[in-house]
């Protein structure tokens, strides 16, 4: 549908008058031009403004004011711009500051003095060296961060996923003992990530079991621990984007499992996060009341299914119940209320949802 036309479109289904209409529509063209539009996963032929005469479509006339204003209001959607800024922060804000507080430490100096001492520079760039870059999931966005610190990271210390096989793990040894020292081993692991939102993917306990993606890097390295790693090497789980929930529970968390496991664990792990989204940014029933109204009103229990008891079984608020506003211009999180993502055929009497942004389902 041309981009006018859908403007007109959902002028007569918002019932605006011609004032109203001109500023909605400067707004929803700049927005779809540098944002929405961009969303990798409209069906073929779709745009944001078709998209979302849709969704508004949906509700009762009475209702789409309070959606509508929803979108103007209280979404968040973190573009292809700023995610791979977020990668290309990681270094520099985080790894880097990581490494000089571990120098310093070291060498009993301030953080300030490694550069200005010669051996802890040597040693700063010997422990670069000695750290492995892995990829959590396909949201890792490796092939920017690599770019991003070429000619700072060596692309024989960047792996895309976290599944090594033997022979590969032989090579990144092999290669770090002829750039370092016969005898070299890393000291640090960073696993990257794009988004946490409840922490439930990356580590949880089901009934009497643990899982999740730290537990299957535990499985993975447990028996090379001893010879691809340092005695007190560190393993550092570094989101580029992280809801609040997750960057407080996350580390409750681990500690749980480190309590239990005891020595089958890792012994030293740190999490780190490029952004933090406020405490306040999760749709509340108290602050957002006639939004909460639609999403009790248009939800379809169909969405449930044994992935989603992981985190609740309800899902009218997300994943884990993190009740987010949040778009990812590669794909919507499960953490965001399903009124965003959701799209379903409204059988056995329940309203058929649909996207605002169509979510790709991912189960790991």
């Amino acid at each position: 549908m041309n981009q006018d036309l859908g403007l007109r479109v959902l002028s007569e289904i918002m019932g605006w008058d011609n004032d109203r209409a001109r500023r909605e529509f400067v707004w929803l063209k700049l927005m779809s031009r540098f944002k929405y539009d961009g969303y990798h996963d409209f069906v073929a032929g779709m745009r944001f403004v078709e998209s979302l005469a849709s969704w508004i479509q949906q509700f009762l006339p009475s209702e789409r004011e309070s959606a509508y204003a929803f979108l103007r209001s209280r979404m968040v959607y973190v573009g292809t711009a700023e995610m791979n800024h977020l990668v290309d922060q990681a270094y520099p804000e985080t790894i880097r500051r990581c490494l000089v507080r571990a120098v310093a430490q070291r060498y009993g100096v301030p953080t300030y003095r490694v550069w200005a001492t010669p051996d802890a520079t040597r040693a700063y760039n010997r422990l670069l060296r000695q750290t492995l870059f892995m990829g959590l999931s396909d949201g890792a966005r490796i092939d920017v961060f690599r770019r991003s610190n070429a000619g700072i990271v060596s692309n024989e210390q960047v792996v895309v996923g976290m599944q090594i096989a033997d022979e590969k793990w032989t090579d990144l040894l092999a290669t770090l003992q002829k750039d370092v020292h016969p005898t070299a081993k890393f000291a640090y692991v960073y696993l990257l990530d794009d988004f946490v939102g409840s922490g439930k993917t990356l580590l949880r306990k089901d009934g009497k079991s643990w899982k999740g993606k730290l537990l299957k890097f535990w499985d993975n390295v447990k028996t090379r621990i001893s010879t691809h790693f340092e005695d007190d090497w560190v393993l550092c789980v570094h989101h580029y984007l992280a809801s609040h929930q997750a960057s407080k529970g996350v580390r409750d968390t681990e500690a749980e499992i480190r309590a239990a496991r005891a020595a089958r664990w890792f012994q030293h792990v740190e999490f780190s996060f490029g952004t933090i989204l406020p405490s306040s940014l999760p749709i509340d029933r108290t602050r957002d009341p006639n939004l909460m109204a639609l999403i009790d009103k248009y939800y379809d229990d169909a969405l449930e299914t044994e992935h989603t008891s992981v985190g609740g079984g309800d899902v009218r608020l997300g994943f884990g119940g993190c009740a987010l506003p949040l778009v990812l211009e590669h794909n919507t999180p499960n953490n965001s209320i399903a009124l965003l993502w959701a799209e379903t055929r409204g059988l056995n009497g329940k309203h058929s949802m649909r996207p605002l942004f169509r979510r790709r389902q991912r189960h790991t």
